[in-house]
């Protein structure tokens, strides 16, 4: 089966740490560009960060620069979202997806593929 399982989410403290885990199933990520998403209750959908595979150029939001990272692990198929310094304004429900284009910002564009999010909240 064709499909993107996000992992990893859960509940944590401003300032602590999270990793998030894409694992795709049934065609091989570096193929692709890929990108980590986030919808917070009442907004819309956001682009937080953007890997282009071929050059591994990765792009973030202004919102999580130098907080996130993103990672491919070849090996394991898998997209990593290692999400650092945490805040409440953090809580979302987080995707990853497969996209046609590499975005600046974390802006991938042209999406193919979602995930179907994993919860993600930051609270004391």
């Amino acid at each position: 089966q064709v499909q993107l399982v996000e992992s990893g989410g859960g509940l944590v403290q401003p300032g602590g740490s999270l990793r998030l885990s894409c694992a795709a199933s049934g065609f091989t990520l570096d193929d692709y560009t890929i990108g980590w998403f986030r919808q917070a209750p009442g907004k819309e959908r956001e682009g937080i960060s953007c890997f282009r595979s071929s050059d591994s150029s990765t792009s973030y939001a202004d919102s999580v620069k130098g907080r996130f990272t993103i990672s491919r692990d070849n090996a394991e198929n898998t997209v990593y979202l290692q999400m650092n310094s945490l805040k409440p304004e953090d809580t979302a429900v987080y995707y990853c997806a497969t996209a046609n284009y590499y975005g600046n910002y974390g802006r991938c564009r042209s999406i193919t593929r979602w995930g179907q999010g994993t919860q993600v909240t930051v609270s004391s």
